[in-house]
């Protein structure tokens, strides 16, 4: 079974734990790394100059604290891999749905197809699982 790397947990820790939960469950199904989970103004704005994101400080569900985002890559990683990503938001949806979370993947934007981004749809209030 996957574990996730020292530096997956520690992106993970900085997110929700919603989204701790959901992604804990999905390592189980398949192996992927969580890449970034809260961003920093400064990380925002590289992000942003880099074109890795379009959304400035502090819109980004990253710059949440604890972070309402996680990006994460399939292993092995192919940036190319299209089918990899779509088969690892499958399980990390799968997951979500018997948790009781709802999120949203970035791959379903009908404009920015951001494959490696998932995010609660809504800050936690205490009402989902």
């Amino acid at each position: 079974m996957p574990i996730f790397s020292r530096r997956s947990l520690e992106n993970l820790a900085s997110c929700d734990e919603r989204l701790q939960r959901i992604l804990t469950e999905a390592i189980k199904r398949m192996d992927f790394a969580v890449i970034c989970g809260h961003r920093g103004q400064e990380e925002q704005d590289r992000a942003v100059a880099e074109r890795r994101s379009q959304t400035p400080w502090p819109l980004s569900r990253h710059n949440a604290l604890p972070s309402l985002a996680a990006d994460c890559v399939p292993y092995p990683v192919d940036w190319g891999d299209l089918t990899a990503f779509d088969m690892m938001a499958v399980i990390v949806k799968q997951c979500a749905s018997d948790l009781g979370v709802e999120i949203v993947w970035g791959g379903d934007w009908p404009h920015l197809k951001d494959r490696p981004h998932f995010q609660v749809t809504d800050p936690w209030n205490g009402s989902k699982a």
